[in-house]
């Protein structure tokens, strides 16, 4: 095997956390009662549509509501980086997309190259935009945005996070749209109250860390500002439903199944819809039900009319190359990886969540 093959195959398979010193132990998600339960058409109202995400999950966030900025109104981001990141810089003949995600897009400093240069991205999104490949990016300027980075992260720094504020800024989002949030001792992790997950600096598996507050609260606070207050009981339904039908490629390194949470009011009324991407290691493959289950999301959706839909991807050992689980930040989704298609709306991962996203949009009763 080529020197070149095999550092790109070592490479992916230390992308994110703990690297090589992550253990994860597999636990078997629950599975939906019978194959042909499906996503509900609940005539949600996608104009308020919100996303976030940690790490990976945080990139996809970005990617997507940028993409997509005609129907996501917000973001929030743990933990990860700029639209587009992976593209920088350049180098001719080819973008090293994967080097780049592992060293300009996590860790720049140790890997001793610059940040993101947000200029440079925002640039790249006005000619995708041109080219009719994303939506508008005139949109970016109604969009509330919430950015974290912990202090003890060292997996995706601060410098990273820093530029998906200065991209917004740039895009002409108003300052009081943008919070970033910079000064918990939280390592690389989405962020509970519960006193059985991980210290709050910690960097292991589940990548679910005690920090004294409900994260997923702040960010649906800032997305919606109108939040009520959280639900001590659910009244929803957690529903687990067929991924496969929303996926065009075979290329994808999606589960067969997805989650989401409809809260009781959703059957009747109008609502709107929060999409989590998970992390990098988060797969129901690795920790079971724990990402959909206990981050805190589904509380404050409940009493919010919010449903939260939490696509999955599943480890990939082969071909797409995915062992670790990731969203898809570099193009291994992609057919040619020097010509990748992860950042626009056709890409395979961006495509399947938006059709999920129209599926809850239907009439009620729509087959």
């Amino acid at each position: 095997m080529p020197h070149f093959c095999r550092t790109i195959l070592l490479a992916a398979g230390l992308l994110l956390a703990s690297h090589a010193r992550a253990v994860t132990t597999s636990v078997k998600p629950p599975a939906p009662k019978s194959e042909a339960d499906a996503l509900p058409a609940l005539q949600v109202d996608l104009r308020q549509t919100t996303v976030s995400g940690l790490s990976s999950g945080g990139y996809m966030a970005a990617q997507f509501a940028v993409a997509y900025s005609a129907t996501v109104s917000g973001a929030g981001i743990v933990a990860g980086g700029p639209y587009y990141c992976a593209s920088q810089p350049g180098r001719f003949p080819f973008i090293a997309y994967l080097n780049n995600a592992l060293t300009t897009c996590m860790n720049p400093g140790d890997a001793q190259v610059p940040p993101p240069d947000a200029a440079g991205l925002l640039r790249a999104a006005n000619d995708f935009a041109r080219d009719k490949l994303i939506d508008d990016t005139a949109n970016l300027q109604r969009q509330r945005i919430y950015l974290f980075s912990g202090t003890r992260d060292q997996t995706v720094t601060r410098p990273v996070v820093e530029q998906v504020a200065r991209f917004y800024q740039l895009a002409g989002t108003p300052a009081a749209q943008i919070r970033f949030a910079d000064t918990v001792a939280a390592g690389h992790a989405i962020l509970t109250d519960s006193l059985q997950d991980a210290p709050c600096d910690s960097t292991q598996p589940p990548f679910i860390n005690n920090c004294g507050f409900v994260q997923a609260r702040e960010i649906l606070q800032h997305l919606y500002p109108d939040l009520q207050p959280t639900s001590g009981t659910l009244k929803g339904k957690l529903i687990a439903f067929n991924q496969r039908g929303f996926i065009k490629s075979s290329y994808s390194s999606m589960g067969n199944t997805g989650y989401a949470y409809v809260p009781a009011a959703c059957n009747s009324e109008s609502c709107r819809v929060h999409v989590v991407f998970h992390g990098c290691l988060q797969t129901t493959q690795a920790i079971g039900d724990k990402f959909y289950t206990r981050t805190g999301y589904n509380q404050v959706a409940d009493a919010n009319k919010i449903v939260v839909l939490y696509p999955q991807v599943e480890p990939s050992p082969i071909y797409p190359y995915n062992p670790k689980g990731c969203w898809d930040f570099w193009g291994y989704t992609s057919i040619n990886p020097y010509v990748p298609e992860f950042y626009r709306k056709s890409g395979t991962q961006m495509e399947a969540v938006k059709n999920m996203l129209d599926r809850l949009a239907a009439r009620r009763g729509a087959h």
